[in-house]
């Protein structure tokens, strides 16, 4: 009993000590390991290479005003830049979120306001475009389409609050650290950069300038104007043409296809070189017949030589429901693109798979070897097939 009680009071002593060195020693408790005044072990170094956006000191971007608008009186104004053609009242925005009417006029919240990463050109996908070459791509919030499957949600279903870039990025910037990676082109593309017109516009016609290529990534349903402003300043475009049905448009992409086509014109007539991308969603866009309308279409309107990919759906944002697009899909709808007499037909997301190379329509000899996004042959001499001779169009330099 005296041995027992003895224990009591040594472990109570002890008990008092503990106490008191936790309250006055600063011995951390578990879960502060290191001391207060120590940061955690991954804030205690700052990040040798910043991402780009984090570059430049944060600083209160310029407000820019819009290039296509007109006043409406009584402090409205109308946005003519996409086909929405948006009416918006004082202190409202339009469609897209990142533009807004503040006294009557209109401005863009998202000049200079950009992410930027290196890409392979063939990740837009561009393949008759300086293959196996790396771009810097732009991006920033916001889109004038709400499609349900968008991958790139985060940016373009966002306002620029939300996806909060914190700092300014001017045209100079761009175009300079495009030239010191050792990069060749400028691309603007994961949201829709119809949105961020202005910037794109100052940055690809200073791009050119300084001998840079520069290619836009769109929806296409850009008005004619501005996209006739913007053209002389772009080396290549890569539409999305997300069906072939006014109902597809209208309820899986809240659009309108019309304007899409006639951009697609312009493009075409413009001299522009441009590549045509189809997502192929089972069982919204993957009727056959519709396919063949399609791509008849195409051939009428745009010509035999556009490039045009079928790229494989894989469920994201709001259309987690539906598998990925079976490979026999791509296949049939690349059969008959090319049975109505389309020359340069691709099959996307589908890495390893034959169709990811470029084949030349006169002698069928793989011209531009491909695994996914990775060129690992090229037999394009000055713009013609090594084998045969056959011009190949594109952009090769």
């Amino acid at each position: 009993m005296k041995l027992r009680r003895l224990l009591e009071i040594f472990a109570l002593v002890s008990f008092i000590i503990i106490g008191f060195v936790i309250v006055w020693g600063g011995v951390p408790f578990f879960g502060e390991a290191l001391p207060p005044e120590e940061p955690p072990l991954q804030e205690a170094l700052p990040p040798e290479e910043p991402p780009l956006r984090e570059v430049l000191p944060s600083e209160e971007p310029p407000l820019r005003e819009a290039r296509f608008w007109v006043g409406l009186g009584d402090g409205w104004v109308q946005c003519t830049l996409c086909f929405r053609n948006c009416t918006i009242a004082e202190g409202r925005r339009g469609y897209c979120t990142v533009r807004v009417n503040r006294g009557g006029r209109l401005y863009t919240l998202v000049y200079g306001m950009v992410t930027a990463q290196v890409d392979p050109v063939e990740k837009e996908p561009l393949f008759h475009f300086l293959p196996g070459t790396l771009t810097l791509c732009f991006g920033t919030a916001g889109c004038n389409f709400k499609c349900i499957f968008c991958h790139n949600w985060r940016l373009a279903t966002r306002t620029p609050e939300e996806v909060g870039i914190r700092n300014f990025t001017s045209p100079e910037y761009a175009v300079g650290i495009a030239i010191e990676l050792g990069l060749t082109s400028i691309s603007f593309t994961y949201n829709e950069p119809t949105v961020f017109y202005e910037w794109v516009y100052d940055v690809a016609k200073l791009a050119q300038e300084k001998g840079l290529r520069t290619y836009f990534h769109t929806n296409a349903a850009i008005n004619p104007e501005p996209l006739k402003a913007l053209l002389p300043h772009l080396d290549a475009v890569c539409v999305d043409l997300k069906g072939f049905t006014a109902g597809f448009f209208r309820e899986v992409a809240f659009a309108d296809m019309e304007p899409v086509l006639n951009t697609l014109k312009i493009i075409r007539e413009s001299g522009v070189w441009f590549e045509i991308v189809n997502l192929v969603i089972p069982t919204l866009n993957d009727d056959m017949e519709r396919i063949r309308e399609m791509c008849i279409w195409i051939r009428d309107n745009l010509g035999t030589d556009v490039p045009l990919h079928f790229t494989r759906f894989t469920p994201a944002f709001r259309l987690t429901r539906l598998p990925p697009t079976p490979i026999r899909t791509l296949e049939q709808a690349r059969a008959i693109a090319m049975e109505v007499g389309l020359e340069f037909v691709k099959i996307g997301n589908v890495p390893g798979h034959e169709a990811n190379n470029t084949f030349c329509p006169q002698c069928g000899e793989i011209i531009i070897e491909r695994v996914h996004f990775t060129v690992h042959a090229n037999h394009i001499e000055d713009g013609n097939c090594k084998f045969c001779g056959h011009q190949i169009p594109g952009v090769w330099k």
